[in-house]
């Protein structure tokens, strides 16, 4: 009963086109699944980007860009629905649409996951600053809700972040990483206990970008002791 009246008085929205769900009650209208562009084989082995080439392992940025994560995925390509669909997550508190994103992965990805053997999900972390603006941190509530359909541990408290950055559209890709090493670091527990730090961890965002941000995340969390570090996101965008 509670749970009809839930229904009732907040009816599920589509994550794509923001209206009750069609047909009622799903995670997303069968007509607005069409405007997502899933991220297709073949793709980079490294950061999960399509690429053009069936011969190609790597896409152009990881070929320039030697990366410190192992390999990594991601569900959709960047496109004008997804962004506008995760713009609302963030910035319209629509944290539900996540249900459908982080359900849609494991249907892709959960045999990926698994062979992985990861110990903890691992959020890319929001200054706090931005947190308390917004109530909450989208790449956790994505890794939260993905460790209760794979029983995986989330692990929040392991990385934080120290100060926000300047905006990064002007700088090169080194700049860029250097802007982003000094704005991420380690909780202060495992500062003082890098044994307690997971083994094979799972870095979790919403979107990747050109990679700083999951590159200085990984130093950080390869440098403080960790074996191997692998990401997984909702949206990428497109290779070369």
């Amino acid at each position: 009963m509670k749970e009809l009246w839930t229904s009732l008085l907040f009816p599920r929205r589509c994550p794509v086109c923001g209206e009750i769900t069609e047909p009622e009650g799903a995670l997303i209208c069968g007509d607005c699944l069409g405007r997502l562009s899933p991220v297709r084989s073949p793709f980079c082995k490294r950061c999960g980007k399509e690429i053009l080439s069936e011969q190609a392992e790597f896409c152009g940025d990881c070929m320039r860009h030697p990366r410190s994560f192992a390999s990594g995925v991601s569900l959709l390509n960047y496109n004008e629905a997804a962004r506008t669909s995760l713009a609302a997550v963030k910035y319209k508190n629509r944290r539900e649409y996540l249900d459908f994103y982080s359900q849609a992965i494991v249907r892709r990805y959960g045999k990926w996951l698994a062979s992985l053997r990861p110990d903890a999900l691992v959020p890319v972390p929001v200054h706090a600053s931005r947190r308390r603006r917004r109530g909450f941190n989208q790449a956790e509530e994505l890794a939260r809700r993905l460790s209760a359909l794979t029983e995986i541990p989330c692990r929040s408290d392991i990385l934080i972040r120290n100060r926000k950055t300047a905006p990064q559209k002007e700088l090169n890709p080194a700049e860029r990483l250097k802007n982003l090493q000094a704005a991420f670091g380690l909780s202060p527990h495992y500062r003082e206990h890098p044994e307690d730090l997971p083994g094979v961890i799972v870095l979790v965002d919403d979107i990747y970008t050109t990679g700083s941000t999951m590159e200085a995340c990984s130093r950080i969390l390869l440098s403080a002791g960790a074996d191997r570090v692998h990401i997984l996101t909702v949206c990428i965008g497109k290779g070369v």
